[in-house]
């Protein structure tokens, strides 16, 4: 028999929208001779729903819609994932819809509650298995956390089932699809099951879903593999041998996977919320180059505004290698001079300021007058600013308040300094867009003279690799010591982050390309005594 993978990009609560993919990928299926199609988790509404999962009036909507799908399925089967209730409980289901109705529904076993996932908060657990049987085959149903734990799985092989059908929702993360591979074989080496895992693909808020749909034969060798970062219809064979097989498409380096997940995350969250474009303000620096190209490559040009703002510290090259850029990428450019406003500033404040030692007030006040200058323009044409730190500056409190953090998307929120540099070298071998030059030069703010970043930090390569064993690895200082950082380095880097909470908890939201990101997956107290020691 021919079955398929429908991996699509849903709009969050677009219940007739998704409906109506859902459709015509079927038809699509169905014109290539498909007797079934296996769509992503929730994919009737779109993940994560979040608190819309506590509206009753949200899950009678999503049976409504499902009903009126079901009744629009023929000649093929289809499976749909979407919210269920049920005898005054609530789950992550799964439905067969076949001949015009709902023929079964699986209820998620394992809810997730770490990370991203607060699936406690909104799901009842399932306990039983599903399986069907259609061309022969005895298929079963699992959704996406039921496979990276045992009994699920377990339950389909004993009730019978001989291909397992996952439908996920599986946030992308760099070396995620390493990990994906591994919990799937695990199934197999337990149960013998060959498997098919249909993944989500799309931008929803921090989220960036990357698709990677793919099959494994019951010995967990892959015969398929869809495309990342874009739909796709992945058509899949089975023969007598009940392996699954389709198209395998090009494994990603890591600074391409990350690169796309950008990108998508861009596309989707301007596109999505419908907004007619961005503002970004360029320094001349790296990490403003590489927000600027992303955004160019994920939106077009002509939905891209630069900004560049010098003041009596913006260094000429600065100004010389903005202009190249947008030369080269050709999107709108306008330069905003705000000395007169900052020597407006001090003239206002200089009664008060009167005996007391220039410091980063001053500095702080040039990011300031940037920060009001982007969001007027934001306000009057309607684009949403892009705000261009890093996480590595998100880390330590490098960035200003209401300055450099204004705006409404953070598209490096999750990208450490050193990665910025990767990924901007990646950018260039796709063609030439930031200038040699912006990419080997000290970074600096530019906001006194001779300023450089490493003035009041460790090296970048220290202080990333300091923040990934703190954030990400949850490591403690003596275990980060013992690693070969230096003591100074390593107390220095966790002081700063414990006391930049405060500004990371005003930041935009951003693009999460880790396990750890600053956003839902970190939690922590602003006011704390606690301070790690050891």
């Amino acid at each position: 028999m021919k079955l398929a993978i429908a991996q699509i990009n849903c709009l969050l609560g677009d219940l007739a929208g998704n409906a109506a993919k859902i459709l015509q990928y079927a038809e699509q299926a169905k014109q290539q001779g498909a007797q079934l199609l296996l769509t992503p988790e929730l994919g009737l509404c779109g993940y994560p729903p979040e608190d819309l999962l506590l509206r009753d009036g949200f899950y009678r909507a999503c049976a409504q819609a499902l009903a009126e799908l079901a009744g629009k399925i023929s000649s093929i089967a289809v499976v749909v994932g979407h919210p269920h209730e049920q005898d005054g409980k609530r789950y992550n289901a799964a439905s067969l819809l076949r001949d015009g109705a709902i023929a079964a529904t699986y209820l998620k076993h394992e809810l997730p509650n770490y990370s991203v996932f607060d699936e406690e908060r909104y799901f009842d657990h399932g306990s039983e298995p599903c399986v069907f049987e259609m061309e022969g085959i005895r298929f079963a149903l699992n959704i996406c956390a039921d496979v990276w734990e045992a009994d699920a799985a377990r339950q389909a092989r004993n009730a019978g089932a001989q291909v397992l059908l996952v439908l996920n929702a599986s946030p992308y993360a760099m070396r995620k699809q390493e990990a994906r591979y591994g919990a799937i074989r695990e199934r197999i080496a337990e149960t013998g099951l060959a498997v098919v895992y249909a993944n989500l693909v799309g931008g929803q808020d921090e989220l960036v879903f990357d698709g990677g749909s793919f099959a494994m034969d019951s010995h967990g060798n892959l015969t398929a593999q869809g495309k990342h970062f874009e739909e796709t219809l992945l058509m899949l064979g089975i023969q007598g041998d009940l392996c699954p097989n389709g198209e395998k498409a090009a494994a990603l380096s890591e600074e391409a996977g990350v690169y796309r997940a950008l990108c998508l995350g861009v596309r989707d969250y301007i596109g999505k919320n419908r907004f007619p474009g961005v503002l970004l303000g360029m320094s001349g620096g790296i990490d403003s180059a590489l927000t600027l190209a992303i955004a160019v490559d994920a939106l077009g040009a002509d939905k891209v505004h630069a900004i560049m703002m010098p003041s009596p510290y913006t260094a000429q090259i600065s100004l010389d290698d903005s202009r190249e850029m947008v030369k080269i990428l050709g999107m709108r450019y306008d330069e905003f001079p705000i000395e007169p406003m900052f020597r407006s500033y001090l003239t206002t404040l200089d009664s008060t300021f009167a005996g007391r030692a220039v410091d980063a007030t001053e500095e702080n006040l040039q990011a300031r007058i940037r920060g009001t200058l982007l969001m007027a323009l934001s306000n009057k044409l309607g684009s949403l600013v892009l705000t261009t730190g890093n996480k590595s500056e998100m880390a330590v409190g490098y960035a200003t308040l209401y300055g450099d953090m204004a705006g409404g998307f953070a598209v490096l929120k999750d990208v450490s300094k050193t990665l910025v540099y990767r990924l901007a070298r990646y950018r260039n071998t796709l063609g030439q867009a930031i200038p040699e030059r912006i990419i080997t030069r000290p970074p600096s703010a530019e906001l006194r003279a001779d300023q450089t970043d490493q003035d009041s930090l460790p090296p970048y390569d220290a202080l990333d690799a300091i923040m990934a064993c703190y954030v990400e690895q949850n490591l403690a200082i003596a275990e980060i010591i013992a690693r070969g950082y230096a003591e100074s380095d390593v107390r220095r880097v966790v002081h700063l982050i414990r006391t930049s909470e405060y500004k990371r908890r005003q930041s935009a939201v951003g693009i999460r390309i880790t396990e750890r990101s600053y956003g839902k997956d970190w939690r922590y107290p602003i006011t704390v005594r606690y301070q790690d020691t050891f």
